[in-house]
């Protein structure tokens, strides 16, 4: 309700001359404006805590949102490796063939049809045949007239190669319970260390050059 001339008139009268009026308005005035500044802040807090809680959802969508992302790139990682791994071993089966061609006419002197050359592959589950459990041989192999060829194709021959040959070889007889005619090398380029240690055990290198 709006105040007229005189109430107003009266009101300043009393402030200007009453002390005690003067003292109790200014009193009632200061908690007023504390009384607005507090609802002012409350409502600046309540703001305040909408704008948090919507900032944490974003951020939990947000976090949801990387291992969702996270999640896809594992199982992205995880087709490129086998993908990758695939691809080597067709690269690595399609070379040995290249290599076995270049040296046919070798090869068929010594009874071995390159293109009959297979596989053979196991793991010594129970380290029976190598010592070592779990150990997975790896070796070419041709059989023909009754005879057993053992065959390593690599496009170079370095020493540890050939070592690692004799060992697979003398693994795969044990596993098939037989020996082996002749293990032989087959390689583009051989190092002359690896070509000697092949000589020193009885493995036969075919090879385009030694590398002095």
């Amino acid at each position: 309700m709006a105040l007229s001339a005189e109430e107003k008139r009266r009101f300043l009268r009393s402030l200007d001359e009453d002390i005690e009026f003067r003292y109790a308005v200014a009193g009632y005035l200061g908690i007023s404006e504390i009384l607005k500044r507090l609802d002012s802040l409350e409502e600046s807090m309540l703001k305040l805590w909408e704008n948090q809680n919507k900032l944490w959802e974003e951020v939990k969508s947000l976090r949801e949102g990387q291992d969702k992302l996270r999640e896809e790139f594992d199982k992205l990682s995880m087709r490129v490796e086998v993908a990758i791994g695939s691809m080597g071993r067709r690269w690595g089966e399609d070379l040995e063939r290249m290599v076995l061609e270049i040296f046919k006419e070798a090869l068929e002197k010594r009874g071995i049809e390159p293109g009959k050359v297979e596989k053979l592959r196991f793991v010594d589950r129970d380290g029976s045949i190598t010592g070592i459990k779990g150990k997975v041989v790896d070796i070419d192999i041709s059989v023909k007239d009754d005879k057993l060829y053992l065959i390593e194709v690599k496009s170079r021959a370095e020493l540890d190669h050939i070592d690692a040959l004799y060992m697979k070889a003398r693994a795969a007889e044990k596993y098939l319970n037989r020996s082996a005619d002749k293990i032989i090398l087959v390689s583009v380029n051989v190092d002359r260390e690896a070509y000697d240690r092949a000589e020193e055990l009885g493995i036969e290198v075919i090879c385009g050059h030694v590398i002095e």
